[in-house]
């Protein structure tokens, strides 16, 4: 299972609801950036779910998914949704294999499964979702075009090391990685992928063995990597001049951290000049660190907050398929980022028999009187199932009130005893 929690400090009761339908341990979670009650989860159970956790959070626990995807034939390692088309999703597993879904209608629509000869150690779409490149157990680096499903620009040995490395792509379109050198030095490497033969830039950082994980902000060009096991968090501006990867500072506490996450952009106090926020993962608690840029005035600083990605998807998840590309919708933070409302995601399951090919004409026309039947029952099934669904989470709220109702009149009269 994992924990859905609203921002909050403390400790969490024990029997805080979950969200627990897989039936393996969860490997990776991703909540979607066009719907902020969206989460995608991958498990060692070989399947993907996805959930929609309800608006005013969980009173109960979570073990229906809206849509269950099964595809994989081994554990899944990766999930990763696409950053401008709607209702697209990536997965990847240790059957080397990635695929991209629909999940407005549950389907696999590409799966890439003869590229890699080995574990596939991360995946990361660029800015407008058009490629994908991804970080092997065999050390190579791949560019990819899923839709095209070939492989544009590979580099091998991208680092010598035998440990994992890490390779995202940069809001420019290029590449950065993390991985070892053979004397099992720590390196940082930049790439431009229409050359792959010799990195833009190269640093060796330290001999520690924990793997850099890389975070990117696209906004301010700024890179945090976060060694795993570390207890330090170093931060690279990455610009068009040489080095092209500028050390900052390092942000250093006494606990190491277990795990990281990071914060939306438009999830930042832009009051308080906040330019990242992380969370970090202790063996016991999740703590929040928080980066900011001090600055003497109160009025909104426009080069700390550009136009950032909102929300709204620029493309159906059926446009992209197509073949078209649109960068991510910007918008302001200036007067902070006030979310609107969520619509809720709808699964539509094709019919496979639909797909049939036609015998004849004549037999089309006997058949639509009873198509037009079939889909105003389905519109009417789902109807329902909305109904029910909606009766059902009402009587839970009920019932979870009249516990709540009973235990405070419990209460009450030992106080009034």
């Amino acid at each position: 299972s994992f924990l859905f929690s609203p921002l909050q400090t403390g400790r969490i009761d024990k029997s805080y609801p979950t969200v627990c339908g897989h039936t393996g341990p969860v490997l990776d979670i991703d909540w979607c950036p066009h719907n902020d009650q969206v989460i995608a989860s991958g498990s060692e159970d070989c399947t993907v779910m996805v959930w929609q956790i309800p608006e005013n959070g969980l009173t109960l626990s979570l073990t229906e998914p809206v849509v269950v995807l099964e595809g994989h034939s081994k554990r899944v390692g990766i999930v990763a949704w696409h950053p401008t088309a709607r209702n697209v999703l990536l997965s990847a597993g240790c059957d080397n294999a990635i695929i991209i879904w629909n999940v407005g209608t549950g389907e696999a629509l590409i799966n890439l499964d003869d590229m890699h000869v080995d574990m596939i150690y991360n995946v990361s779409w660029n800015r407008n979702g058009s490629l994908i490149c991804t970080a092997s157990k065999d050390k190579k680096v791949r560019v990819i075009d899923p839709r095209k499903q070939e492989i544009i620009a590979e580099k091998d040995k991208a680092h010598e090391g035998a440990r994992p490395m890490r390779a995202i792509f940069l809001a420019d379109g290029n590449i950065f990685t993390t991985g070892f050198s053979r004397m099992s030095e720590r390196q940082l490497a930049l790439w431009n992928p229409k050359n792959m033969e010799e990195p833009i830039a190269l640093h060796e950082m330290d001999t520690s063995n924990g793997v850099l994980l890389p975070f990117y902000d696209p906004d301010t060009n700024i890179i945090y990597l976060c060694g795993k096991g570390d207890s330090s968090i170093r931060y690279f501006e990455i610009t068009d001049e040489s080095p092209y990867v500028h050390y900052l500072n390092t942000f250093s506490s006494k606990e190491p951290q277990r795990g990281m996450g990071f914060m939306p952009k438009r999830g930042l106090d832009v009051n308080k000049c906040e330019i990242a926020r992380f969370f970090k993962l202790h063996e016991r608690k999740c703590e929040p660190i928080i980066m900011t840029v001090p600055r003497k005035s109160d009025l909104f600083q426009d080069d700390l907050y550009p136009d950032t990605a909102g929300p709204e998807a620029a493309l159906e998840a059926e446009e992209w398929f197509e073949g078209k590309n649109a960068d991510p919708l910007l918008i302001s933070l200036k007067h902070g980022y006030i979310p609107g409302k969520n619509r809720d995601l709808k699964v539509v399951k094709k019919n496979i028999l639909d797909n049939k090919p036609a015998a004849n004409k004549k037999s089309d026309l006997i058949n639509a009187p009873k198509k037009a039947a079939d889909a105003s029952n389905s519109q009417n099934e789902a109807k329902l199932d909305e109904i029910l669904k909606e009766l059902k989470s009402i009587k839970d709220t009920i019932t979870n009130q009249d516990e709540r109702i009973s235990k405070l009149e419990q209460q009450m009269a030992k106080i009034a005893d």
